[in-house]
């Protein structure tokens, strides 16, 4: 079935209905739960059933181990949303019709709303691997964390229950304001949550959906499959199957006499890495060729120049040896950083502040939603503590909600003590593990709730959670407030943890009301969405804290910086430790050079960002895709690995073309490909780390014929 959607400012809550357009099209009002189809079987009111939250909760799983090796490789991930919504129907929907209706916990109808549960509690799974990507990892690189990843286990597990935990307690009475309240006003649409509904009600609704839906779940095993096995079969002949090192070959075939390999020491080759690829038929063009622009500005022209010009310089260990020429650019570890830092590290600072810029600009570009927000809130408040009532508000703004004529509530007791508990073990969690005072872990707890708020209008709006500009204001504003009453250390690690609970509750709650949208708009029962993003945690908290680990035991290099060659870069990891040393040290750690080109790219972006949101309006917006996402250019320039933005962008190009020339089948196919990509490359790395500590990984077993110094 076409669906239009055409939201309809005019439309009051009252009016839903089903409308046809000329063409014989449904148009959707996307600020009102869907109409029931002609029909449509009535689902149990009970939607919150034990196989959709642990059907949902292992698939979870499955995105936390992906997106973690994704993350640790290069600051990306994927949404469960969609890839929950699909494979939820395909089992759960086949477990129903395999037993009887009335069969205990298996059995019963399987709808829409129950579907919505299932994608939750696998969002809700999935969504932890923020914090071990990003700032868990850069404490142990600055030494600030005690013992290994193993032996911290339950350290890890109860940092990532207070981040999970608090972010969902604070962020649930916020669901009738945004969801429902002020959503038409603020055009809060959540793109990628409201695309996720219109899967399953598209899917639910007639044979036609469910064909449709098992051809896109078949292809995405059969992506799944094939990447899982290519990941893992690759290992053995690294430089043949995985990456092509192409100045490598051309330095060997001209018997190791050509300047081939100066290419290669700055990291260009390729690699066909399924889950890069299909990141890039995802992204689109623009933020693909972004990433790829940064890695040429990186590592293709400002890294050489520095190198010319005596302003970097890199490491030549094989000297004396037919690999003499090549050279390592990537290490952090210098005698002194100021005069003679590699070429990543005087990169770094320019790829930070670019972020930086980029992300803040964004988010007060929007200072007229995150204003018409407040004034709407306080509002509504006002008219709560009055007893007045609109029509359009004749419920609390903040705790119930109408589904199909009945009344709903998430009471203040199913938050408020919740919220309370965690927020009093949060303080206790920073102050007995991260040595964090009490005033201090209330700053971060409080910057959370703020900056949840202007993160769930941004991402409401534009489908973009700015969890970049949002942890790092954090961290500038601890800075501010330890500044001259800490030792370095003890600074460093507060001002890591504490930005990070702040960014991670901020993460929570956008993705928890992104959630909320998918069931208001499928009629979902609130609290029993709520309960499923609750026990989904669960899994989570136990299982991220394990896959970290999984992978910094197989691969030391994570958290060992003096390694100078790893497959994980760590770049989100890699920015928080640099802000934090920057802001808690006496003098910047920065080269003058690199400060200069970071102010003047961190003043471009923002420009860039000014034009393109007020200039590049009307006729001109036809311009808008060929502007650079900065914050992508920023983050590519902190990553030493260019063959991921050549993937994205090789990936982002196929899907172009073939949107362009079959857009029937790339419409059918293009997600679910994409999706089975990148989590079966994530799962077959895990299948490798486990390989790699069993001692059986291609590393002692597998070919090096291709790859540089002998060596993959």
């Amino acid at each position: 079935m076409d669906v239009e959607i055409q939201p309809k400012a005019e439309d009051t809550a009252d009016s839903i209905s089903i409308k046809i357009d000329s063409a014989g099209h449904e148009i959707l009002d996307l600020f009102e739960p869907f109409p029931p189809q002609p029909g449509e079987i009535q689902e149990n009111p009970r939607v919150l059933t034990f196989r959709a939250v642990i059907v949902g909760s292992l698939l979870g799983c499955l995105v936390t181990a992906s997106n973690t090796y994704m993350g640790l490789k290069t600051a990306f991930g994927f949404g469960a949303g969609l890839f929950g919504s699909l494979l939820g129907f395909i089992i759960l929907k086949s477990i129903s019709k395999a037993v009887p209706e009335h069969f205990p916990i298996l059995g019963g109808y399987f709808g829409p709303r129950e579907n919505a549960i299932f994608q939750t509690s696998a969002a809700t799974a999935g969504g932890l691997s923020f914090i071990f990507i990003s700032g868990i990892p850069a404490l142990y690189q600055l030494g600030l964390m005690e013992g290994s990843p193993q032996n911290n286990y339950w350290k890890l597990v109860t940092f990532a229950a207070v981040s999970a935990y608090y972010g969902l307690a604070f962020s649930a009475p916020m669901r009738n304001f945004f969801v429902k309240s002020v959503a038409r006003e603020m055009n809060l649409t959540f793109p990628s949550a409201t695309a996720v509904a219109l899967t399953i009600r598209a899917i639910h609704t007639t044979a036609g959906g469910s064909d449709e839906a098992k051809k896109k779940v078949r292809a995405l095993c059969y992506a799944f499959v094939v990447a899982l096995v290519l990941r893992v079969v690759s290992q053995y002949a690294n430089g043949i199957i995985w990456d092509w090192h192409v100045f490598t070959w051309i330095f060997v075939w001209g018997k190791y006499h050509n300047a081939a390999l100066a290419a290669e020491s700055w990291g260009w080759f390729i690699e066909w890495t399924p889950a890069f690829l299909g990141t890039g038929m995802l992204v689109g063009l623009n933020v693909a060729y972004s990433y790829l622009l940064g890695a040429v500005l990186a590592w293709g022209i400002i890294g050489p120049a520095l190198v010319h010009q005596g302003l970097a310089v890199g490491l030549k260990p094989f000297v004396g040896t037919k690999w003499a020429s090549y050279t390592i650019y990537t290490s952090l570890v210098s005698k002194d950083l100021i005069n003679k830092p590699s070429p990543r590290y005087w990169l770094l600072w320019p790829g930070i502040m670019i972020m930086l810029c980029a992300s803040l600009a964004e988010l007060f570009v929007q200072y007229r939603i995150i204003g018409r927000g407040f004034m709407t809130g306080v509002k509504s408040v006002k008219e709560s503590i009055a007893g007045i009532r609109e029509k359009r508000l004749n419920f609390s703004p903040f705790t119930s909600v109408r589904l199909n004529g009945e009344g709903e509530k998430i009471l203040w007791w199913m938050w408020a003590p919740e919220t309370i508990v965690i927020a009093v073990l949060t303080c206790v969690i920073l102050s007995l593990q991260y040595q964090m005072d009490i005033q201090t872990s209330i700053v971060s707890l409080l910057f959370g709730v703020i900056l949840s708020f202007l993160s769930i209008q941004v991402a409401g709006v534009i489908d973009n959670v700015p969890t970049t500009a949002i942890s790092k204001a954090t961290q500038l504003i601890l800075a501010g407030v330890t500044k001259g009453h800490y030792t370095i250390p003890t600074a460093q690690r507060i001002n890591i943890s504490g930005a990070q609970i702040a960014g991670g509750a901020a993460y929570a709650a956008t993705e928890l009301m992104a959630d909320f949208r998918v069931g208001f708009l499928l009629g979902t029962p609130i609290v029993q969405q709520f309960i499923a993003q609750i026990l989904g945690n669960i899994f989570a908290i136990f299982l991220s804290p394990a896959v970290f680990i999984l992978f910094t035991k197989a691969y030391p290099c994570i958290l060992d910086t003096t390694i100078d060659t790893c497959g994980f870069a760590v770049p989100a990891a890699s920015a928080w430790k640099s802000i934090a040393i920057a802001v808690t040290s006496p003098t910047l750690p920065i080269p003058l050079e690199s400060g200069i080109c970071a102010i003047v790219l961190g003043i471009f972006s923002i420009v860039l960002v000014v034009i393109r949101h007020f200039y590049l309006v009307g006729s001109r917006a036809k311009y808008v895709p060929y502007v650079p996402n900065m914050s992508v250019v920023g983050l590519s320039m902190i990553l030493p690995a260019t063959c991921y933005n050549i993937a994205i962008a090789i990936g982002a190009t196929f899907a172009y073309f073939w949107m362009k020339k079959y857009p029937v089948s790339a419409n059918m196919y293009i997600y679910a490909l994409a999706a089975g990509m990148i989590a079966g490359e994530g799962i077959g790395g895990v299948v490798n780390a486990i390989i790699q500590l069993a001692g059986v990984s291609g590393l002692k077993y597998g070919s090096n014929v291709g790859c540089p110094l002998n060596k993959c």
